[in-house]
């Protein structure tokens, strides 16, 4: 079980981060009539405006509030005066509100796509993985606050954040830090991981257009002259 835990948070998450980049490039270079949302407003409209912004604006959110809670030191919050309870309590407030708007989400997106006889005919193994994968994932990050609360002194939210730091600058201890964490935590860590991994063989790819279209907002206008 130490080889398995070692494995799992000590050299997947880097095996998970080299396929995400690697497979994003190479589907970028080799199947770029495939990197798209692949809308489906067309085949059946019910739910999908309601369902996709709820997602969409959840799923954001928990991205980058994992981003900024986890990869920020423990030193800067320190500084700021933040205290760990403090944190790990808007922590679990914002998470429980985000998490709750992508789940209601991604469950009318769900219910939407397999409801319809249309969707359902033109929905791919890979839909139906990620959705799952995100769902299942999003379950148990809100299974975590549950956990969460039978502690508020935010002693465990330091040795996850400090794991997430050792990983990203490359030290080889990282694993050690949750050994005692909660089962649904290490559970909830590799789900997330794994969503990385699969992300460039399924729809999500078009996130990268997302991130590359904010460059177009520092873009000189485009000038249209009359015909003389």
């Amino acid at each position: 079980m130490d080889y398995l835990h070692q494995f799992v948070f000590g050299i997947y998450p880097y095996i998970a981060l080299a396929i995400f980049i690697l497979g994003s490039l190479v589907r970028f270079e080799r199947e770029q009539y495939s990197w798209k949302s692949e809308s489906s407003q067309l085949l059946h409209r019910g739910s999908l405006r309601v369902g996709n912004i709820l997602f969409h604006l959840g799923i954001i959110g928990l991205f980058f509030g994992h981003a900024v809670g986890l990869l920020t030191p423990v030193a800067v919050w320190d500084a700021l005066g933040v205290a760990h309870s403090f944190k790990q309590v808007f922590a679990m407030t914002a998470g429980g509100i985000m998490g709750s708007l992508c789940l209601i989400g991604v469950l009318m997106l769900l219910h939407r796509r397999f409801s319809s006889d249309r969707l359902a005919a033109n929905t791919t193994w890979r839909d139906k993985l990620v959705l799952l994968w995100i769902l299942a994932t999003l379950l148990l990050g809100l299974s975590t606050i549950v956990v969460s609360s039978r502690h508020l002194d935010g002693h465990e939210m330091v040795l996850l954040m400090t794991w997430a730091q050792h990983v990203i600058t490359f030290r080889g201890d990282a694993d050690q830090f949750i050994v005692a964490a909660s089962p649904i935590f290490k559970l909830h860590l590799f789900m997330g991981m794994s969503l990385f991994a699969i992300f460039p063989f399924t729809r999500l790819v078009h996130v990268w257009s997302g991130f590359g279209a904010v460059g177009y907002l520092g873009r000189a206008w485009q000038l249209v002259r009359p015909r003389g």
